[in-house]
Formats: structure tokens, sequence, C-alpha cells
């Protein structure tokens, strides 16, 4: 089963400094047909204007997993934790029994980004945050694990979930397999480039719910960039 969540059917607030659309009802906008995609929670679609951002406020039980798309973010928690976040790369906070961060753009330019929640198998526990550089060209036409609830997964930033974001660069004209499994769900977006998702077209920026799909092709008709959440 594929169901195509076409980007301008999504929830969307435009507050100024952040424009905001949403994959899955958040703050004011509510769809009860898309509370959440198995443990997948939020999938926000930011553009961030320049010097401005998110100032402090507290999560907790929530794996909070920024994919930033242009520009650059950067991070202040109230563990200490600071750092740059730049385009291609991922940063991670688990936000366990409870942390207080503010995202910032720093940059001269917009800064665009995918903000995706899922939700931890357990509650509680230490916070924690990390970021990595996944450079694009390692990315050429592969699934790479970005970030990982699996020990195995020992590149990828760890998540506290029976799941995996995952990345790729596809070029016009190319495909990428991934076995998923019949029992798993998937939910893929474009950030650039028109796609074929199993033989259904998807624009950049539309959301594609997956389930019961044992594999996935996914067939770049631009080049494009795609970021896949894995879950249970």
């Amino acid at each position: 089963m594929i169901e195509l969540r076409p980007f301008a059917g999504l929830g969307h607030a435009n507050h100024g400094w952040l424009d905001a659309n949403h994959h899955f009802s958040f703050a004011d906008y509510y769809n009860p047909a898309r509370m959440q995609w198995g443990p997948l929670r939020v999938w926000n679609d930011d553009t961030i204007a320049p010097k401005s951002g998110f100032p402090p406020h507290p999560h907790r039980d929530m794996e909070i997993i920024t994919y930033v798309r242009t520009g650059a973010i950067t991070h202040k928690d109230s563990l200490g934790n600071t750092g740059r976040t730049a385009a291609g790369d991922v940063q991670v906070m688990s936000a366990g029994e409870g942390i207080t961060h503010a995202e910032y753009n720093l940059e001269d330019e917009v800064t665009t980004l995918f903000q995706i929640w899922i939700q931890p198998t357990t509650r509680g526990g230490a916070p924690s945050w990390g970021a990595k550089q996944f450079p694009r060209g390692e990315r050429a036409g592969q699934m790479v694990v970005l970030a990982s609830g699996y020990g195995d997964d020992t590149d990828a930033l760890p998540i506290r979930t029976e799941g995996r974001v995952l990345g790729a660069t596809i070029r016009a004209g190319e495909s990428v397999d991934y076995p998923l499994g019949a029992q798993r769900k998937g939910y893929l977006v474009s950030a650039k480039g028109r796609i074929e998702v199993n033989g259904i077209a998807a624009q950049p920026r539309d959301g594609v719910a997956i389930a019961e799909e044992e594999n996935l092709r996914i067939t770049a008709l631009d080049d494009a960039e795609i970021v896949l959440v894995e879950t249970a």
C-alpha cells in the first residue's frame, strides 16, 4: 500500500521568520487522519529566515532528527552542547527525561530542513545530542543509514526506537532498491527531484506513506535527493 500525500495538501503555517509545512498534525494543524505513521509522529518541512530561529524550549520522550537541506542550523541545549549542522548533514536529539534547546539560523541565507520526530521505544533516560556529516556524494546511488536504533548500524547516529532514517541521492533515470519488509512502515520524501516509488509518481516534498510493501524501488525522474523513515 502506497499513499501519496501531495505537498500542496500538507498543513501550513507562515510565521514570517518560519514557513512551516506539516506532514502530520502539529501545533494548530489538526488532521485526525494524519496523526502519525507507526511511531513516526512529526515530519515538518521548514524554511527559516536568516538570523532567526527557535528560542529555548523543552522536549521530552521524543527522538528528534534534523536533516538540513540548504543553509545551516546552530544548536544549543541545556546539557551544554552546541554545534552547527550544514546542508546534507544530520543532527539527532534524544529528549529522554527532558532537555531544553534552541535552534537558530545564524547564516546570511535561508535555511531549509526536515525535522522528524519519532516516538522512542521506552520513555525516560538521559537526554543526548549528536551531529554527523553525511556527504551527498557518498550517498550516490545507494541508501545510507543516517540514524538508527539498531546497534549493527555503526556509522549512523543513534536513536532510541526500532527504526532507521535513511538517505540517498539518485541520478535521473536511475533506481535504488530497498528491502523494507511487509511488516514495516515507511515514509519517504524527496527533498528535490521528481521520483517514482514502486511506480507511484511523487513530486518534490510530497509525502509517500508506505505499508505492506516487501521491497521498494525508488526511481529518479530528475536528479533526486530522498529521505526515508523506516519503523516497526
